[in-house]
């Protein structure tokens, strides 16, 4: 996927992250982050959202902490919120191509990562605000899903602070059903989680269904879609992959 396409798809879910959020409201549980109620999500994007169009707009070229998390409720925490999120977007759009700035994760650029990390960040956590809110969420970009998947093995788990380990060598492999080639090997040692894209060698466990479902499941949204070989395999990744 392209930076635009990354800038246009970070519009989209931060509106409807917002729209979910107003509509569960402040003292909603989020089933998906069980300790967190609606206002605490808000803070948490909100505030991210600030951070990365810092790190952009003013060209930072290291590190700094995430800032204060606002006072705010209710309506105006919203109203905050949509602020954060249009003010990223913006800055994105405007940014240009070539800006450097701190960022943690490989990419083509500084703008390219940021676009995406944020894009996949306000897709998870508009997920959250429609669990929050109750009903059917919406649907998520199989193809942007499989982008995500890549994001988190090659990227996040790639790093050495990664607890994704097993003392004993263990193969989990992921797989898209519903786009052709979407298919990882995870290896699992002592070492950060070693991912390459296919299906060669055998595996103990595997992790199966439409990308959008095992993106977020990946993410500890959702229960994993579909499993086969040793399932305590998937309940490590699960147990030991969240994110620091």
């Amino acid at each position: 996927m392209e930076t635009a396409e990354f800038i246009r798809a970070l519009d989209q879910e931060g509106r409807l992250l917002a729209a979910a959020a107003e509509e569960a409201g402040p003292d909603a549980k989020v089933p998906t982050c069980p300790e967190w109620q609606v206002r605490d999500l808000l803070r948490h994007t909100g505030a991210v959202h600030r951070w990365a169009a810092g790190f952009v707009a003013d060209r930072e070229p290291s590190s700094r902490p995430l800032g204060e998390l606002p006072d705010l409720d209710g309506a105006e925490l919203v109203a905050w919120y949509r602020d954060a999120h249009e003010r990223l977007v913006d800055t994105l759009t405007d940014a240009d191509p070539d800006v450097r700035c701190w960022h943690f994760l490989p990419a083509p650029s500084p703008l390219a990562f940021w676009a995406r990390r944020q894009a996949h960040e306000t897709a998870v956590h508009r997920f959250d605000a429609e669990c929050a809110r109750g009903g059917t969420p919406d649907e998520i970009d199989r193809h942007f899903a499989v982008d995500g998947i890549d994001e988190l093995l090659f990227g996040f788990h790639a790093r050495a602070k990664s607890r994704a380990r097993s003392d004993a060598p263990l193969g989990l492999r992921v797989r898209a059903t519903d786009v052709d080639g979407a298919v990882w090997t995870v290896r699992l040692t002592q070492e950060p989680p070693a991912a390459e894209r296919g299906d060669d060698g055998d595996v103990d466990c595997e992790v199966a269904g439409p990308a959008a479902r095992v993106y977020l499941s990946m993410w500890n949204r959702l229960p994993f879609p579909s499993l086969t070989g040793d399932t305590a395999v998937a309940e490590l990744w699960r147990d030991k992959s969240g994110v620091i």
